[in-house]
């Protein structure tokens, strides 16, 4: 298992997990059984006290084991900047930070909404979590780039090209076709949302 997607299975940082590789830190107790969990193999073979890598039931907190409360399962996603929601504005590929999204859902990054033009679905301030995907179905929203520019908009096939679309009737649909699309590329689907996060 790569370190990049340890981290993702069990929701600690890169610079932690690198710590305990290490040797430099020893994990707490919390996150020794997300990694156990995540490795299959139980708590004592991973902390050197056992010889059997795997003996049975995985060692995980007994709590887990009572049926009427069930864990969340987040995972962070790298927040990269914003995506317009209104004209296409310039696109932020820097790192700013991570959020935590539903660990159901499959998405590689995130991007902050900044405009009113796909109100009243997303707003000013959401954040939208997108996979990566070189097109979507027509009627769905889309992150895409336009030269340098990104936004936020449904995507329609047309003929010769692709027509972007605003839920907020205030903006006028932007139509892409033969020379005009060539600097046009779909970067992925928006498949999930939240609202009041940062």
């Amino acid at each position: 298992m790569k370190q990049v997607d340890l981290c993702e299975q069990t929701g600690i940082g890169k610079s932690s997990i690198s710590t305990y590789l290490s040797g430099e830190y020893e994990p707490k107790q919390r996150n020794l059984f997300k990694i156990a969990e995540a490795l299959q193999v139980n708590v004592a073979w991973l902390m050197g006290k056992d010889d059997v890598p795997m003996e049975g039931k995985i060692d995980i907190p007994y709590f887990t084991d009572v049926d009427n409360i069930h864990p969340i399962k987040r995972r962070r996603i790298p927040l990269l900047g914003n995506i317009a929601a209104g004209q296409p504005i310039w696109a932020d590929e820097s790192h700013e930070d991570y959020v935590l999204a539903d660990g159901e859902v499959h998405c590689d990054f995130a991007l902050k909404v900044k405009g009113d033009s796909m109100e009243p679905l997303l707003y000013d301030g959401d954040v939208v979590f997108v996979r990566q995907q070189p097109d979507v179905l027509d009627g769905q929203i889309a992150v895409v780039l336009v030269d340098d520019s990104a936004t936020l908009k449904l995507l329609y096939h047309i003929k010769g090209g692709i027509q972007l679309v605003s839920k907020n009737s205030a903006y006028a649909p932007m139509i892409y076709t033969g020379s005009n699309a060539t600097g046009v590329q779909i970067l992925g689907l928006a498949v999930q949302y939240t609202r009041g996060l940062i």
